[in-house]
């Protein structure tokens, strides 16, 4: 990897201010986003509904992480993974463009509607010490002429860190029968590859699969309404045929990487942005329900996210916690289990320390460098460090409204700040506090909070100093609430919420 980065490239970093230099220690890195993949879809997880063999032999050869966190929706996570930082401080916490319940009970908080060009990225970051990067697929943190859902627009890219984007996909590619782009994700990712071998490259490959509505190819989803499975609910023929077609596209990734001889340079993360589709629930223009008032019906179902407790858009775990895979060879030791919890925002600070990037003075990274937890090292304060999630806002369609969690060690508290759906989809108002032993109850069924005042205190105390600390805190009463028109979801603000800037 010595001298690599082509004498074009070291001007234009130069003329960046930015002094570069290749080491021989710098991996490529390769990162792979699956989009809605709850966490037991893949064998290794336990997975038993569709073989994934790829992935589970990228898991044998390198590290499986057992307790790995993201946000539970799509612009989140993939602003803290490029950003390093929590949605709490980059105030990135709900899904672009925008929507809400400016009626509902509780008020919900303005978030910044699309990444700010010059925020510092970890494509910013990688490019600074020589790296070649590029993106394919899912964009979704603008909606503006630089981008918006289906992909960062090529023109745009360099406002981001990011040499290459290739066209944004067709919607052809999202019609029954086809396959939401993965061969051609795959391919544009291969090209790019092929195309910088001569730099340390970083290719964001972003899959649009597994997000509804599924599509996969026709002789997959054939194949497993053979083996018996329906065209509706749970484990559904197209759904599983979209999930084998995807690890296929591992497979043929892996298999070029070695043919083109970067296996052994290329450091490969694989994770999904959030948790499964476990239910997605029906709402329409509706007053606020009174409690013994008819709950929330399901309108559709993916994957049973079992044993975690409900999915995508949730503050519980089947919401949150993903599949996160890492293979470097001759860093990584084949069949690493690791069960320390982590969380998205420690990829950047990871790739940065590998990569041996430099931060801005001005930019926080909320995360830590996984390295010394991937090369064998005990955990130490990574055991007990809090991990947290700052959702103040309403969503209907997972039926959450606005809340907050912290977890530490084996132990998770949420704090519902002034309503909730519980398990049945039925609205209860009021301020709610729930604590979860994650090690004896991974699927959260038993509520903690009474028989263990003291915890669940001590738990709540670092949650909203932990939220002072960013200079956020927990949602208030909406002084615009209408009753009659509650959880009206809109896409248009109303007066008193526009000349907000970008917030």
């Amino acid at each position: 990897m010595l001298n690599r980065i082509p004498n074009l490239m070291m001007l234009a970093l130069l003329a960046f201010g930015v002094v570069a230099q290749a080491t021989a220690s710098q991996p490529n890195i390769l990162l792979i986003l699956t989009d809605d993949q709850g966490w037991p879809t893949l064998g290794r997880y336990g997975g038993k509904n569709v073989p994934t063999p790829h992935l589970d032999q990228l898991a044998a050869e390198g590290a499986r992480f057992t307790d790995a966190y993201v946000t539970s929706q799509c612009t989140p996570t993939r602003a803290t993974i490029l950003t390093g930082q929590y949605t709490a401080r980059n105030r990135m916490w709900h899904v672009v463009g925008w929507y809400g319940l400016p009626w509902a009970p509780m008020q919900e908080r303005p978030f910044v509607e699309h990444l700010p060009r010059d925020a510092f990225t970890l494509a910013k970051g990688l490019k600074s010490v020589g790296y070649a990067t590029g993106i394919m697929g899912k964009w979704h943190l603008t909606n503006n002429d630089d981008g918006h859902y289906m992909g960062l627009k090529p023109e745009a890219a360099h406002h981001y860190g990011f040499d290459h984007a290739p066209p944004v996909l067709p919607r052809s590619e999202f019609k029954e029968g086809n396959d939401r782009g993965v061969d051609e994700l795959t391919d544009q990712a291969i090209d790019f590859i092929a195309t910088n071998r001569d730099s340390p490259w970083f290719c964001f490959l972003s899959h649009h699969t597994i997000h509804g509505v599924v599509v996969a190819p026709d002789a997959l989803t054939r194949k497993y309404r053979r083996l018996g499975h329906g065209d509706n609910g749970y484990n559904k023929a197209v759904y599983l045929a979209a999930l084998e077609h995807l690890d296929r596209s591992i497979g043929r990734l892996m298999a070029k990487l070695q043919e083109l001889d970067e296996t052994a340079e290329t450091l490969v993360v694989f994770l999904s942005d959030n948790g499964g589709i476990n239910e997605r629930l029906e709402h329409r223009s509706m007053a606020l329900p009174h409690p013994d008032a008819p709950k929330l019906p399901v309108n559709l179902r993916e994957y049973d996210n079992a044993p975690l407790r409900a999915g995508k858009g949730s503050v519980y775990e089947g919401g949150v916690w993903v599949p996160m895979i890492v293979r470097w060879p001759g860093r990584v030791a084949a069949g690493t289990v690791i069960a320390t919890p982590v969380h998205g925002i420690d990829l950047a600070p990871t790739f940065f320390a590998a990569a041996g990037v430099e931060l801005p003075e001005a930019h926080i990274l909320d995360g830590v460098s996984l390295l010394p937890l991937l090369q064998g090292k005990p955990p130490g304060a990574l055991a007990s460090r809090s991990l947290h999630q700052y959702m103040p806002f309403y969503d209907l369609n997972w039926g959450l409204t606005p809340c907050a969690s912290i977890r530490r060690g084996d132990f998770k508290l949420i704090e519902f700040f002034g309503d909730r759906f519980d398990a049945d989809n039925q609205y209860r108002p009021g301020n709610r506090i729930e604590l979860y032993n994650l090690r004896d109850d991974i699927g959260e069924s038993r509520n903690l909070a009474q028989a263990d005042p003291r915890r669940t205190d001590q738990l709540r105390r670092r949650l909203h100093q932990w939220m002072r600390d960013l200079g956020v805190g927990p949602t208030g009463p909406n002084p615009h609430h209408e009753p009659n028109r509650a959880f009206l979801t809109v896409n248009k603000k109303p007066e008193w919420l526009r000349n907000r800037g970008n917030r």
